[in-house]
């Protein structure tokens, strides 16, 4: 039977550098997605690559002292680099530079401008150079890029416009008949109350102030905007002709499934990029999914402050499938997600090691030692009270990995996994094979239970080769096996019999105290590399941005009102074990005790917390933080150079429990 097409895309990255983990999330959410298609069995096309013209380029390239050409070479090279570094099993890397895409580009403009979609005029107004857009005052926030957040410079010159509000009708219907094409639901009311309803402005589609894009073929004066350029890109990559002599896969693949895109370019691939392809005659896509971003921790990732984090880097200290395994499974459905090289190693030490990495380990070992590496289907199982729930729970797995991988829901899907590989822990403990050994009258017996463990791990492995493809290739090599179907994946007991092969640790633990001088080397070389490549003028305008990102939002008196402050004594005080930051705290408030968690051993001992009364917030939400609950939050002050000073009561008699306000 043929099998039904899947066209996945990612945004293609754009090549002013390299890109930090955040932005490769990206392509490995989508290489999950397209191998987990494969598995159920659609003929998958999946399409990544790059962007690289605009203003933003030609800057960059002059300041290297090199083409521009050169450079998005020499940057899209990188990124095909990282992509490749982390598996992401992409059928096609596409380049905006490439001489066929430029081709049909520079004749999509010309169609339009035949038809009397787009017409030349003159542009005034606000532009962002980093989001190669121009606004009008009304749209700017505060008077910066309502996108960014960045500063923006007046701007005039010549320019073509696109007339959008031309199709814009059609853009609210299809998007109101269509509730699945804009996910999640949220970015769909976003793009319409924002931006379709309250109606949309002529887009500028062209550019005269620079020259690196490509030259609108009938007024050599003009580049075409970048983003006509790049969107362009999701047809032009499989064959897609302007003049309708269309390349197989074009003809195959499109409309595409799914548009994989951070939530920061929606208005790009559900605005312009659908009224762009009404003008053409063109399907749209089926389904925009506009992903969570993954933030640093602590912040924005800066290179100033030296806390980029990158793929490679992660790579190299944890391994590739642990680096896949945190950032598919932490990122929330439609929150944005956190990453610091603490978590990272964290979710190593309890995830992978101790609930995979031991559960493989424990069982081959096992098969081993009692049974020369074989263990066999029996005709008649010895079954005891475990046995029924636990067949039935590994083989239901794969019903409920693939209902949240088809919403997308990735993390979910990951969990479900591993709640498998949590269940054959407990089945261990439940069946305790190292006591059954020592009953000779228990060897049937106790080759049922390893045989039961290791068809679980092996559906848990097949279900996981999607995200972590590596490690489950490990585990099929231990276990003699291959991948499962997902339909397999519902059958407990497939094999007759296996035999094992001894297995180094899939995930040795991590000390990360081991880790802080590579980590501080990282830190260290992105400064170096900041001061030795970038321009003083963007050093400060940087820093300028950092400045800007510390002012908050003014707040009533109402809202003030609903933060609980109260002076706590710190009875007992000692370091968190699995954290170099945090410190846990046990707080006298009055007559009460609370345990809090706090992100200052780097400038207090526990020593010198132990009698002190600060001032904490003590109604936020109890949560827990590297296993220790934490019932408030500490109050402190910290200046430009990283000097903390913890917020006291001026007299030292005022009792625990004291109320501010």
């Amino acid at each position: 039977m043929e099998k039904k097409p899947y066209y996945i895309t990612t945004a293609i990255a754009y090549t002013s550098g390299k890109p930090h983990i955040g932005n490769t999330y990206e392509a490995v959410l989508a290489d999950a997605i397209a191998r987990f298609k494969r598995k159920e069995g659609y003929d998958v096309f999946f399409q990544t690559g790059t962007d690289e013209h605009g203003q933003k380029i030609q800057e960059k390239a002059s300041v290297a002292g090199v083409t521009p050409q050169k450079f998005v070479d020499d940057v899209a090279g990188e990124i095909k680099g990282i992509w490749d570094l982390v598996g992401t099993s992409y059928d096609k890397f596409m380049r905006t530079t490439d001489k066929d895409h430029v081709a049909q580009v520079s004749k999509i403009f010309k169609k339009f401008y035949d038809q009397g979609d787009i017409y030349k005029g003159y542009y005034e107004g606000m532009y962002c150079t980093p989001c190669e857009s121009f606004w009008t005052e009304s749209q700017l926030v505060e008077g910066k890029c309502p996108d960014c957040g960045r500063e923006v410079k007046p701007a005039k010159e010549e320019a073509y416009f696109f007339k959008m509000g031309k199709y814009a009708d059609r853009l609210i219907e299809h998007i109101n008949t269509h509730p699945e094409f804009i996910q999640p639901v949220s970015r769909k009311n976003e793009m319409m109350n924002n931006f379709l309803l309250k109606g949309l402005q002529d887009l500028c589609v062209s550019r005269t102030s620079f020259t690196w894009g490509v030259p609108v073929e009938f007024d050599n004066r003009h580049v075409v905007y970048v983003w006509l350029d790049a969107l362009t890109n999701y047809i032009t990559g499989i064959g897609f002709d302007a003049d309708g002599n269309h390349g197989d896969n074009y003809k195959k693949y499109w409309p595409a499934d799914l548009h994989l895109i951070g939530k920061d370019i929606l208005r790009f691939h559900t605005i312009y990029w659908p009224i762009f392809l009404m003008a053409l005659g063109e399907p749209l896509p089926k389904q925009v999914f506009g992903h969570p971003w993954l933030l640093q921790g602590d912040g924005k990732m800066s290179k100033s402050k030296g806390n980029v984090i990158y793929a490679d880097d992660l790579a190299r200290l944890f391994g590739v499938d642990a680096v896949r395994y945190f950032v598919l499974h932490e990122m929330p459905f439609d929150n944005d997600g956190q990453i610091t090289w603490e978590l990272v190693a964290e979710r190593f030490n309890t995830d992978l090691a101790n609930v995979l990495g031991n559960l493989v380990s424990r069982t081959v070992a096992m098969i081993d030692k009692y049974f020369g590496g074989r263990v066999v289907r029996s005709e008649k199982q010895n079954e005891e009270a475990p046995d029924e729930e636990f067949k039935a729970t590994v083989s239901g797995v794969s019903a409920k990995v693939r209902a949240k991988a088809d919403e997308l829901r990735i993390a979910d899907a990951i969990t479900e996994i591993f709640a498998l590989f949590r269940r054959a822990n407990k089945y261990i403990d439940e069946t305790m094979p190292w006591a059954l050994a020592k009953d000779e009258s228990k060897k049937n017996r106790l080759n049922d239970v390893l045989y039961n463990l290791a068809e679980a791990i092996q559906i848990g492995a097949s279900l996981l080769d999607s995200f972590m493809p590596q490690t489950s290739e490990k585990i099929f090599s231990a276990f003699g096996g291959a991948s499962r179907s997902l339909e397999e994946c519902e059958n407990f007991g497939l094999r007759e019999s296996v035999s094992v092969t001894a297995i180094s640790p899939l995930f040795a633990r991590i000390d990360f105290k081991t880790l802080l001088p590579e980590i501080e080397k990282i830190r260290e070389a992105q400064i170096a590399s900041l001061q030795a490549t970038q321009p003083a003028e963007t050093k400060q305008e940087e820093k300028k941005e950092e400045k800007e990102e510390e002012k908050v939002e003014t707040i009533t008196i109402d809202d003030f009102a609903k933060v609980q402050l109260r002076v706590g004594e710190i009875i007992a005080c000692e370091k968190v074990p699995k954290s170099s930051k945090l410190l846990h705290e046990t707080v006298k408030f009055g007559d009460e005790i609370r345990s809090v968690v706090s992100g200052i051993a780097k400038h207090y001992t526990p020593e010198e917390m132990v009698g002190k009364k600060v001032v904490f917030v003590t109604n936020l939400a109890p949560r827990t933080v590297c296993g220790v609950l934490s019932e408030g939050m500490i109050l402190a002050a910290e200046d430009e150079d990283g000097t903390l000073s913890l917020v006291c009561p001026d007299k030292a008699d005022i009792k625990s429990g004291a109320n501010l306000g």
